[in-house]
């Protein structure tokens, strides 16, 4: 059955923010050696200008769940558009690294605002089952899509515009959108009993979610013993177990540990850690191949994932036909299972000698299994919890998301510089791409943990929901329509 035409509409929105949202994670990627070079970045620091959105966005993820469960999906929506497309303006018009590190901070706060309130209006706008299956689908083909343009567009930008045309292109885009979305979007119910925000819980797993994530990302760069790092692991220690002491003692917690009883959340947001901590690295590692590697231009760059961005998209409307036919457990297991195939071939295409012709087979078949992967893990985090609860149930996932690639880039990268040091010139080159090669092996090892942890869950998934108002999920049906 097809959404009711204003459904539609604001699906076709949710789609778009999607989009946005996927398009600025490679528009900046592969204009990263020009910011560099005209801000005078030295090359070992230009990866603040990925690591400032990554941190900002893995720390407040949670709080911007919660937000969206309190304050309103829609209210959260519109916001965290706005403050995307204000620091995209900042970090087009800024003239030396602090302040573009900066606007990629805030930008992070937004996406971490953007994707549980986007996610959340969803889960509660369409019913668990295939109407809620066939929405996600279309979310992540959008996110696909955002991808594929966010190369192209990129590399486009940056040769013929600068570097700063990769920021502009966000605001009319985000400022758009969040306007639409007053007219388009059903209102937020009004609110029933005042709950509270949990300030200390807020403060604490935010501060000590960022500070775990910062000290994952600068890991690397900075040295596991630099002072900087160590500190940020120990106070994101200290936090995060005064975080789990408050939110015990808490009368309404930020994040009520009751959830983790809902098995489909807690598998969940363990697959969606493994899914970025083994899929997600892979573009990083493929953009370092062909630019590093084989000396692709940023255009170049953009092109060569057009393949790879299709492959996944595919993949997303397939992961949502298995979901509703054959239940979120199996589609799990089959993308794992195409994946870890895919990738073990992709891995044959890391060699300093081969031409890009040699990856396409592995982008494809590992592709398609990362697409089936995506929809599911969200249809699967999405099942069994209550409607006013989706935001941080959301937030969970996400988190589980970004520190997972954090994680996997930490270790990965590290495996990958093993044998380059000392190294210039050709001998570099075939160092890096045998580091990859090594890397990219262990990534379709590690999905194999993903296939295992989706081999937990319970065959349920082909059950159909009791039949609920068009537009609106099972726990929507005690709480205030969200349609005017």
């Amino acid at each position: 059955m097809s959404a009711p035409p204003r459904l539609g509409w604001t699906l076709a929105l949710l789609a778009l923010a999607q989009l946005i949202y996927a398009l600025d994670l490679n528009i900046v990627f592969v204009a990263l050696p020009e910011i560099g070079a005209d801000l005078g970045f030295p090359g070992q620091t230009q990866q603040l200008v990925v690591s400032a959105y990554v941190v900002f966005a893995g720390g407040f993820l949670l709080l911007g769940g919660r937000a969206a469960d309190l304050l309103g999906r829609r209210r959260m929506f519109v916001l965290a558009l706005a403050v995307y497309a204000v620091s995209s303006l900042a970090g087009g018009l800024a003239g030396d690294p602090v302040v573009i590190v900066a606007a990629r901070a805030v930008q992070g706060i937004g996406g971490a605002l953007l994707l549980p309130a986007t996610l959340s209006l969803i889960n509660n706008l369409f019913a668990e089952g295939p109407g809620r299956n066939r929405a996600l689908a279309i979310w992540g083909g959008a996110g696909a899509s955002g991808l594929t343009i966010g190369a192209l567009l990129g590399g486009v930008l940056t040769e013929n515009f600068g570097w700063p045309a990769v920021f502009y292109v966000n605001v009319p885009l985000a400022g758009l959108v969040a306007l639409a979305a007053l007219f388009v979007i059903p209102r937020d119910p009004s609110r029933g009993e005042r709950r509270r925000f949990d300030l200390p819980g807020g403060l604490s797993v935010t501060i000590g979610a960022t500070s775990l994530v910062f000290a994952l990302v600068e890991g690397p760069e900075l040295g596991w013993a630099d002072p900087l790092v160590v500190g940020a692991f120990a106070l994101a220690v200290v936090l995060l177990v005064a975080f789990a002491v408050v939110e015990s003692r808490s009368a309404d917690p930020l994040m009520p540990f009751r959830l983790f009883r809902n098995r489909s959340l807690t598998v969940g947001m363990t697959i969606t850690f493994v899914y970025m901590a083994t899929f997600g690295v892979l573009p990083y590692f493929l953009t370092i191949l062909m630019q590093s590697v084989h000396g692709y231009s940023a255009l170049e760059t953009g092109l060569a994932f057009l393949i790879p961005s299709l492959a996944i998209a595919t993949g997303t409307q397939l992961g949502e036909r298995f979901a509703s036919r054959i239940g979120d457990r199996n589609a799990l297991l089959i993308g794992f299972a195409i994946g870890v195939i895919g990738t073990a071939g992709l891995a044959v295409g890391f060699d300093s000698a081969a031409g890009y012709w040699r990856l396409v087979p592995g982008l494809v078949v590992s592709g398609v299994g990362q697409g089936i992967v995506w929809t599911a893990m969200w249809i699967t985090s999405a099942t069994g919890t209550p409607a006013h609860e989706q935001g941080v149930a959301n937030g969970i996932a996400s988190t589980a998301l970004n520190i997972g690639n954090a994680i996997g880039l930490a270790v990965f990268t590290a495996i990958a510089d093993l044998g380059t040091d000392g190294k210039t010139g050709e001998a570099l080159r075939a160092a890096t791409a045998d580091g990859e090669f090594l890397v990219v092996l262990l990534t379709a090892a590690g999905m194999l943990a993903g296939l295992l942890t989706a081999l937990t869950l319970r065959r349920s998934g082909t059950r159909q929901p009791r039949p609920t108002p068009a537009g609106l999920s099972t726990g929507d049906q005690n709480e205030p329509s969200m349609h005017p």
